[in-house]
């Protein structure tokens, strides 16, 4: 996206509409000089769909759904998307658009629950570290499909087994006839394409006994290449137009090449019939709520970040309506493709839908390239579809280290970080690019199974419910729907307002109580994780959500008062500079005083009280001050 610093950026000459939302308004300046604002709210959009459409809709929601039962979870994906997902990314973009404060800032409307803020930049933190390695192993694809034929076509490779069978017939590419039973007796009865055996083998080096293969520098090297690529996301419109509708081309034309293959409606029906014994899993509830908040970017600090840059009276709810629903919308879409692809290979390797390929999140390098290998022209597909998976990537990579500079630079505030701002984001590059270095070994799947299981999976959900509890029931939701009244015109609908108080952290607290009483370990195909690697997920999961009760414990410490309820009175109570950023916009009850109307509260008064008497204590000072505020 592109955002404007100052009068004096060249985009900010392109600014020829009223830049509010409330009806009537005349247009006026608003911009934050300091900060910066998009230049218009096309790119937010688009910006915001690049980073809410990525990687989750394309690779993370397929394998999910394919994992608990197709069906099974589509209807406790929607319910989630209504009731939860819709209303808190709602609330995150008011929350940051009112505030014009990262995710850190905006708790001035709540100090003791700052540590929020601080378990959203964990949580994006674990994130980008993975999600850097899943867009890695797209430039490995990228840069191996650049041959005449695809590595994965064929099972003539040296590193291919007895049981690979491959779609077309290696002499004059014509599709291969379906395996007799007399042909599966032969072999084992476990058959395996092309496309999954190169995931295994060449790219993950599964099959080799050492620790860090060679195939681990190319990995390697492609984690380092998003560094390049970041100082401040200053892309023309045209290219957001660009990076924002490409994977829907490529999308549907591979959506074209699936349904028209053979089983195409054995694998469209796996995916859309519901497996009812399969909906009463408190698991399937727990990762359609974890896929909701990761899909559209809930409690990521990511939403906050981008909608702080917005200009006060932009309309975030029709933002948020669009946004959402195209996030989810390309997430089905993205199932059609795929399980389409699953129905022909189930047809062709004589298996069921549900034993076609690798459960986890490898299986969008297996369905995908599968396709690609039917596609005429193959490798030219190839580039491209890899080339989009790199664009969703990047999009949302660049999001979440925005998210991170922009909520340190907040913090510090001054002129000297402001102007080197640039310096942070390499820090915080060269740190996640470091990390992210052991998830290319031979061990690199798993651990970024285990991440995505538990750094980013009910840490989300536990982090918007507290956020949602907070400013509702905390700051109070009375003040929150007039605050919201104020910048947009009009309150936010009864719908949004049933859903914050009531119905999303309800669904959020019951399906985190059934996750808890279901728990089961998880599995990477037949491999189970020891107790060990269980309770380092377990900590990655914790380190985000304990930052809320340390920081409340914390602030409960360093703030004024004589009794723990004074305290908590004190710690919890908006802070004097919450509220709009701008003055022009600090309106009503944040309108500021001025100093003689409150020395007129009280003409009679002597002024002698203003100032503590030579013999009078401390404490009749600090009670003539508390008395006077």
């Amino acid at each position: 996206g592109t955002l404007a610093h100052g009068p004096s950026s060249p985009f900010s000459q392109r600014r020829q509409c009223p830049n509010g939302a409330v009806p009537g308004e005349a247009t006026k300046r608003d911009e934050n000089v300091k900060r910066g604002n998009w230049t218009n709210q096309i790119e937010f959009v688009l910006t915001s769909v690049g980073y809410a459409v990525g990687l989750g809709n394309v690779w993370r929601f397929p394998y999910l759904c394919y994992r608990n039962g197709g069906g099974a979870f589509m209807f406790p994906y929607f319910i989630m998307l209504v009731f939860c997902g819709i209303p808190l990314f709602f609330m995150e973009l008011s929350f940051g658009q009112f505030a014009s404060q990262g995710c850190l800032g905006v708790w001035r409307i709540s100090p003791m629950f700052k540590g929020v803020g601080y378990g959203m930049m964990v949580v994006s933190t674990y994130i980008g570290i993975y999600y850097n390695v899943v867009i890695c192993l797209a430039f490995y694809y990228f840069f191996s499909s650049m041959t005449r034929v695809l590595p994965w076509t064929y099972c003539t490779n040296p590193w291919n087994t007895p049981d690979c069978t491959g779609v077309l017939d290696a002499t004059n590419g014509s599709a291969a006839p379906l395996l007799n039973l007399t042909q599966l007796l032969n072999h084992t009865l476990k058959r395996t394409s092309p496309s999954e055996e190169y995931w295994r083998a060449p790219c993950l080096r599964e099959l080799r006994p050492r620790l860090c293969s060679p195939g681990c520098e190319p990995l390697a090297g492609c984690v380092g290449l998003p560094l390049c690529a970041r100082r401040g996301v200053c892309l023309s419109i045209q290219v957001v137009y660009f990076t924002a509708t490409f994977p829907y081309v490529v999308l549907t034309i591979l959506f074209v090449r699936g349904i028209t293959l053979e089983g195409a409606v054995t694998g469209i029906m796996y995916y859309l019939t519901p497996q009812w014994d399969k909906i009463l899993d408190a698991k399937v509830w727990g990762d359609a709520a974890s896929q909701i908040f990761y899909s559209l970017g809930c409690a990521w600090g990511g939403l906050i970040t981008m909608a702080s840059y917005n200009k006060f009276h932009n309309n975030c709810y029709r933002d948020s309506i669009i946004i959402s629903i195209t996030n989810c919308a390309t997430s089905v879409y993205a199932g059609f493709v795929i399980f389409s692809i699953l129905g022909f290979m189930a047809q062709h390797l004589g298996v069921d839908v549900s034993q076609v390929a690798d459960h986890g999140p490898g299986l969008a390098f297996v369905a995908y390239p599968e396709a690609l290998t039917l596609l005429p022209i193959s490798p030219l597909w190839s580039v491209l579809f890899f080339f989009m998976l790199i664009l969703l990537g990047l999009g949302t990579q660049f999001c979440l280290l925005e998210t991170l500079v922009t909520a340190i630079v907040d913090e510090v505030g001054n002129d000297w970080i402001i102007r080197r701002k640039t310096f942070v984001t390499l820090g915080m590059a060269m740190v996640g690019f470091l990390l992210g270095i052991p998830l290319t070994t031979q061990a690199g799947i798993y651990w970024l199974l285990l991440m995505d299981n538990y750094a980013a999976s009910f840490s989300l959900v536990i982090i918007s419910c507290i956020m949602c509890i907070s400013i509702m029931y905390i700051y109070g939701h009375q003040n929150y729907f007039k605050d919201i009244e104020m910048m947009l015109g009009f309150p936010p609908p009864v719908f949004f307002q049933i859903c914050w108080r009531f119905f999303s952290p309800t669904i959020i607290f019951f399906i985190l109580v059934f996750t808890v009483i279901q728990y089961r370990p998880i599995a990477y195909n037949t491999y189970v994780y020891p107790p060990w690697a269980i309770s380092i997920g377990f900590l990655m999961a914790l380190s985000s959500v304990l930052c809320i009760p340390l920081y409340a414990v914390y602030k409960l410490c360093r703030v004024e008062g004589d009794t723990l309820l004074q305290r908590l009175k004190n710690a919890t109570k908006p802070s004097q500079d919450w509220g709009p950023a701008l003055a022009e916009h600090r309106a009503g009850r944040y309108a500021p005083t001025p100093h003689l109307e409150v020395q007129l509260l009280n003409p009679e008064k002597p002024r002698s009280e203003d100032v503590a008497l030579p013999g009078q204590g401390s404490n009749g000072s600090a009670h003539s001050q508390d008395s006077r505020l």
